[in-house]
This record gives structure tokens, C-alpha cells and sequence, in this order.
């Protein structure tokens, strides 16, 4: 009896002075049940086995039969098509023993990142989630949560597995993805699969391979400025390899990210630190992912400014290929509070740009009014927009545009006297007889009340390039 056993589970071949261990076929954690794989795509199937093992794939869309054959590592790998969107499918992969994969979808797959206002769910008393949870359920949106950990070297898996939407699964993932999915999934009628990596208070460094910092002067620098904590990673690369790492063999159609907060100290850096990054995770996943991102919102940060020069720097940014930036600068209800509440909005901000820009869907708003030009006629300043086809508005109720500063050549700014005009806004102060420089929500809190008259905020900015009050904020 223990003879047959043993052999169920392992045999050896004895050839010449050689051996050979029949093993089973396994699978990292991003390939299992439930889960949704890019649609028309080559997607790629992964795993471990006995080495020089032959495994066949089938999958319940194709009447074809694919095969792999194992490494002498031990190792597999291999691609196959997916169709359009649809589903429940299964796989099968047959070698010494087999696995079937069910209940699998064909969509949209995106990874969502970065730190507590990505990763903040119902769990946090989000009243909107509060809402929400009840009429969750949905077969077409599948999560892929990823525990937060941490690694001195890329890995290879994770402990996590697709789960579908409704309110159990719903309670602990990231409500700004969640409404980026259902936004998505509702606008394209596609399933839609959603990896989450989120882990709050991270810098970015330490989502960015550990090599790119190094090889980089001012990024090195920089990464060492960052204070250790107890409740996160502080090192380059750590959540890279253990949390990213390991699901860049499975294709997405692109990131959603928002971060930013633990980087104010080092704001000079952070432009090059986001396109290091949007970088090295194109060239993990060989493809020219979209990377839409969050701009961080107002809040009462201890040093002066440090935000207003982070918003700078992810402004930016957005001249990075391929890439797009959301404003929420009207989406506070509390600048004392670093997690602001309202996350659906800002979920479908994010979701606005994929459908815009990924999926080509046409009148979508998704763009805020951002800076181009300004003009000095004597004493007064015209400033000019882009993104603002009919015009600016305020917010409803005001009655004139907050935050706008003017400056001479004494470097001293004076809150502007403006006058909207179309897609322009005119400013003034009697005490700036020759100005030359303007500041528009130039601040840690900073929360204007000029937006697109389709409803999106004006992005923060400023003309000049002066050095800035980063001093400690008194008591």
C-alpha cells in the first residue's frame, strides 16, 4: 500500500546514472480560478513542473490543443490567444497530473497602485462604500488583491487569487479602482480585472526597481532622505519585487496610480522618479502601458509649499508619453484630513482618461484646463488655457475666482483682482505696477474655484521659477 502511494505522488526513471522526478504542474497565484485575462491579446501562461515535462493547454475558446515543454529549471512558459471579451471559460493544462482553471473571463485587465488613497476601502468608513456595498455584486468585475510584502529580490508569485465582485470581496479592496472598474465595465460592457498593489504611506521609490535608483545620482540621493517608519517600506525596490514583480508576465492594459504624499519632502526629484518608474514598469511588462495618475489633493501639510511643488512635479510629468494626471483639487471636504472621502469621483476622473485616451471613446470630459501662456498688457496679466473648448466657469455660487496671486520683479505676490473672459482669465492688484509672474492654487491647501464649463477643475500652477518657502509651518 505505501509502495503505490509513493508512487502516485513521485517516480524515478532510472536512466543511465540519471533521474527523473515526474512532479505536478503548478501555478502562481495571478493564474487561478475566477480570474480575467487580457482580451485579444497573447497572454501568457506560466509555472513550475518536473524538468523536460510536456504540458498541453486547451482552453474552452479554441478547439486548438498548445504545448510547452519544461526547462531543465523546472520552468514553463507559454503564450496563447485570447479572443474578444466574454466568458465564463475554463483552461486545461495536462502533464503529469492536471489543472483546470474555471469560471475565467475575457476583458480589460489594470493594475492599481500606490499608497493609502489608493489602497483605502470600505474598511476605512468611506460613507460612499457604505453605499455602494449592498448592489455590488457584479460577475463582470474580478479582484485581484495582493497582500502587502515585501522583498530583497524580484519574485516570481504572490499570495493572492481572483475573487469576484460583491460585497464580501468588496469590504477590504481599493475603492478608487473599484469605481474605475464599474465605470469601465459599465461604459464598455466588457468584464474587467483589476490587480491591486496599493500599500499606504510608500514612497514611490520603493516601487521602483532598486537598480533605477541606484544608477541614477539624484534619485539615489533623494531615496535616502526618505525617514524610516514602522508601518511601511522606506528602500528602494521592496514592494517592486515582492508586489509588482511578480505579475508582470500577465498582461494589462495599464495602471491607475495614486501616490504622492510621502514624496512632498523630495518634490525636485519626484517628475524624474514617476518617469523612472512609468519606465521600468513598460519595459517589465514589454509593452507601452497608459499610466494615468492622481494629483495630490489639498492638505495641511507641516512645511510650507511642499505640496504645491509635488503638484508641480506630477504636472510635469504628464509630458511623459502616454500618460494623464487627474486634478481633484474640488474633491476636499476636509484639508486636515489626508484621505480625502470622496473616492468615486476620483475613480471616475481615472476612468475618464482610459475611456478617452485607451478605448477612444469619443465626448468623454476628461482633461482639466491646464496653463499655456500669458501675456502683460502694463499693469495687468491675460492668462490663457488649454482644454477649455467653451469656456471657464465657477464653481456654483461664487461670484469671483479664488487663489490666483500676482508678482513684480520684487518677488512678492498679491491676491489678483480677475475677470473671466471665454477660454482666458484677465488679473490685476493696484499695488503690481509691472507684473511678471502669476501663481494660480500655489499652495498646501489650495482649493480654487475655477473649473472647465465642463466641470473639471483648473490645474495648479505657476509662471515663475523662483525659490520657495519650504520652511515649517508655525504652530
Amino acid at each position: 500500500m505505501y509502495q503505490k502511494s509513493f508512487f502516485l505522488f513521485l517516480a524515478f526513471f532510472s536512466i543511465g546514472n540519471f533521474y527523473i522526478a515526474f512532479a505536478d504542474i503548478r501555478l502562481p497565484g495571478i493564474l487561478s480560478d475566477n480570474m480575467v485575462l487580457q482580451q485579444q491579446s497573447q497572454v501568457n501562461l506560466w509555472g513550475w513542473s518536473a524538468p523536460d515535462e510536456k504540458i498541453l493547454v486547451t482552453t474552452s475558446w479554441s478547439s486548438g490543443v498548445d504545448s510547452v515543454t519544461a526547462t531543465g529549471d523546472a520552468r514553463w512558459k507559454i503564450s496563447i490567444a485570447t479572443p474578444v471579451a466574454g466568458g465564463p471559460y475554463t483552461i486545461t493544462l495536462k502533464g503529469y497530473n492536471t489543472i483546470q482553471l474555471k469560471n475565467i473571463m475575457i476583458g480589460e485587465v489594470w493594475v492599481c497602485s500606490g499608497q493609502s488613497n489608493m489602497e483605502w476601502s470600505y474598511l476605512n468608513g468611506l460613507p460612499q462604500m457604505e453605499e455602494e456595498l449592498p448592489s455590488s455584486t457584479n460577475s463582470n468585475i474580478r479582484f485581484f488583491h495582493i497582500p502587502k510584502t515585501t522583498s530583497d529580490y524580484p519574485q516570481d508569485d504572490c499570495a493572492a487569487t481572483w475573487k469576484e465582485c460583491n460585497p464580501e470581496t468588496l469590504k477590504s479592496f481599493s475603492a478608487v479602482a473599484y469605481y474605475f472598474g464599474k465605470q469601465l465595465q459599465n461604459k464598455l460592457n466588457v468584464p474587467i480585472g483589476l490587480i491591486n498593489a496599493s500599500w499606504g504611506g510608500t514612497p514611490a521609490e520603493v516601487w521602483t526597481p532598486k537598480d533605477m535608483i541606484e544608477s541614477n545620482p539624484a534619485l539615489k540621493t533623494a531615496a535616502a532622505k526618505i525617514n524610516q517608519a514602522r508601518w511601511w517600506p522606506n528602500l528602494p525596490g521592496k514592494a517592486y519585487n515582492a508586489m509588482i514583480a511578480p505579475v508582470t508576465a500577465f498582461d494589462i492594459a495599464g495602471v491607475i496610480w495614486y501616490q504622492g504624499e510621502s514624496n512632498t519632502g523630495t518634490a525636485s526629484t519626484y517628475d524624474d522618479l514617476m518617469r523612472t518608474l512609468i519606465g521600468s514598469w513598460r519595459s517589465a511588462w514589454k509593452k507601452d502601458l497608459p499610466f494615468y495618475y492622481v494629483q495630490i489633493a489639498p492638505y495641511t501639510y507641516g512645511y510650507k509649499n511642499i505640496a504645491a511643488l509635488l503638484r508641480e512635479s506630477q504636472t510635469k510629468t504628464m509630458g511623459y508619453p502616454n500618460t494623464g494626471m487627474v486634478v481633484i483639487t474640488d474633491l476636499v471636504d476636509n484639508i486636515k484630513d489626508i484621505h480625502p472621502r470622496d473616492k468615486r469621483d476620483v475613480g471616475n476622473r481615472l476612468a475618464a482618461w482610459a475611456l478617452a485616451e485607451t478605448y477612444g471613446k469619443k465626448d468623454v470630459v476628461f482633461r482639466s484646463p491646464m496653463f499655456k501662456s500669458m501675456a502683460v498688457n502694463k499693469n495687468k496679466v491675460t492668462v490663457y488655457f488649454t482644454n477649455v473648448p467653451e469656456g471657464l466657469k465657477l464653481k456654483d455660487g461664487d461670484k469671483k475666482p479664488t487663489e490666483f496671486f500676482i508678482a513684480g520683479n520684487d518677488q512678492i505676490f498679491y491676491p489678483a483682482d480677475v475677470k473671466i473672459e471665454g477660454d482666458h482669465v484677465i488679473l490685476y492688484n493696484k499695488q503690481v505696477k509691472d507684473p511678471v509672474a502669476v501663481r494660480f492654487g500655489f499652495s498646501n491647501t489650495a482649493i480654487p474655484n475655477l473649473f472647465s464649463k465642463e466641470g473639471l477643475p483648473v490645474a495648479p500652477f505657476r509662471t515663475d521659477n523662483w525659490e520657495v518657502d519650504t520652511g515649517k509651518v508655525k504652530p
